[in-house]
């Protein structure tokens, strides 16, 4: 037994008296596949041919630079990081700490913001979310990651002022 005919006339008067938003309410809805883009996480089946990786240029310590030049240069690329969590932490830790450290913390710290190549391993070591590496793993590590637990209980929801 067959459907009886529908009078499509009918409907399109029909559907031309409701309001715009029940027309489009009315309708099917097209379910398109959604793409995803970006970092995909270290599912085990990940190949990883999906992730664009920039090389990066090595970092080189840089013994002959004058350590107010440093200092300025370390401040500067502590609040210029690319995602605000670590442009909060960073600069805080360093207006705090960076006129303290001595030219060998100062090289830690450069090292420490400068080689790896994702902010978010930072993030995650300051936080102890994740293990330091070894060869982060100093007293400028530890310096951050106590500054991290901000025990005074700071609000640090923008960046300091510049002096």
């Amino acid at each position: 037994m067959s459907a009886p005919p529908r009078d499509y006339s009918r409907l399109a008067i029909a559907r031309k008296a409701q309001n715009p938003k029940q027309r489009f309410l009315s309708r099917p809805l097209c379910i398109l596949p959604v793409l995803r883009r970006g970092y995909r996480g270290d599912s085990p089946s990940d190949s990883g041919r999906d992730l664009l990786e920039i090389p990066l240029p090595p970092w080189q310590c840089r013994p002959q630079e004058p350590l107010e030049t440093k200092r300025a240069r370390l401040l500067y690329e502590s609040r210029k990081r690319g995602m605000l969590e670590n442009c909060l932490l960073l600069s805080f830790f360093a207006k705090e700490n960076l006129n303290r450290m001595n030219e060998r913390q100062l090289d830690l710290y450069d090292r420490l913001i400068n080689e790896p190549s994702n902010d978010w391993d930072i993030y995650y070591w300051a936080t102890e979310a994740k293990p330091v590496p070894e060869v982060f793993q100093n007293e400028v590590m530890e310096m951050l990651r106590e500054f991290t637990k901000n025990k005074n209980r700071e609000q640090r929801l923008q960046q300091p002022d510049l002096e």
